[in-house]
């Protein structure tokens, strides 16, 4: 059934978290966005292979340079320059690209899951507390269902819904406002898919906000409350999913009006 593979649930939704107003990249690869994020929401960006949605993941979380406009957190501008301005003012991405650049595919891990909030794992002089690392890995590996040998194993040798998991993992204990999420289940097996929608719904309702970028018209159906659907680096509709159906979301991502 539909329901059991998109598991939504029914969150009350406060008041606006990350607030978007003419948002330009340098370049133009996305021009004058605006949106909104609520409080315990999940809102989709949908559009074609190529309408701007991995750019405008990247330009909000500052991996690509901000032309013009602004970007507001509880009603506080943000600066962002940088992914690190980005985190540490609240926001997490989820990139397409998982093995490029979601997760250190070289690495163990129990060092992937610390890798966002390394400042928790290490002593005031620098040194990483590694018993600590391995500690909030085998926790994490529990609560997320992270099938793996152990925290030591490489991440390079789990399967693809695993490895976009500890690319979750990393984000959960980084304490962040809006958690923005590109293509998340691409290369990702059923099982691991319905897993990934329960985390996002968690995040939904402990509160936070949440961006869902997908070409994948079903998914944005089955999970978000509102979408944005983007043609051509702009966006080009705004509408209540509930009330909507794929055929109005292809004819906007195609550019219809």
């Amino acid at each position: 059934k539909l329901s059991e593979t998109f598991p939504k649930r029914a969150v009350e939704v406060g008041g606006p978290l990350l607030q978007v107003h003419k948002l330009t990249e340098k370049e133009g690869a996305v021009r004058d966005i605006e949106m909104v994020v609520h409080a315990g929401e999940i809102v989709g960006i949908s559009g074609l292979v190529g309408a701007g949605k991995t750019e405008l993941c990247k330009t909000l979380f500052g991996a690509l340079p901000i032309g013009s406009g602004e970007i507001e957190l509880n009603k506080k501008k943000l600066k962002i320059n940088t992914p690190y301005a980005a985190v540490s003012q609240g926001l997490a991405l989820v990139p397409e690209e998982r093995r490029k650049e979601g997760v250190l595919i070289e690495e163990p891990v129990y060092s992937n899951l610390s890798a966002a909030n390394l400042s928790r794992f290490s002593t005031p002089f620098g040194f990483i507390k590694s018993i600590a690392e391995r500690v909030n890995a085998k926790k994490m590996i529990k609560d997320l269902g992270i099938k793996t040998p152990s925290e030591n194993r490489k991440v390079a040798y789990l399967s693809g819904g695993n490895q976009q998991k500890v690319a979750f993992g990393k984000w959960l204990i980084a304490d962040a406002e809006v958690f923005i999420f590109d293509e998340p289940t691409k290369g990702v097996d059923v099982g691991a898919k319905h897993d990934i929608f329960e985390l996002i719904g968690n995040l939904a309702a402990a509160g936070k906000g949440v961006i869902y970028a997908s070409c994948e018209f079903a998914e944005i159906l089955g999970i978000t409350d509102r979408t944005y659907v983007m043609y051509d680096g702009m966006i080009a509709k705004e509408l209540e999913t509930k009330s909507t159906t794929e055929e109005q979301l292809l004819f906007y991502s195609t550019g219809g009006k």
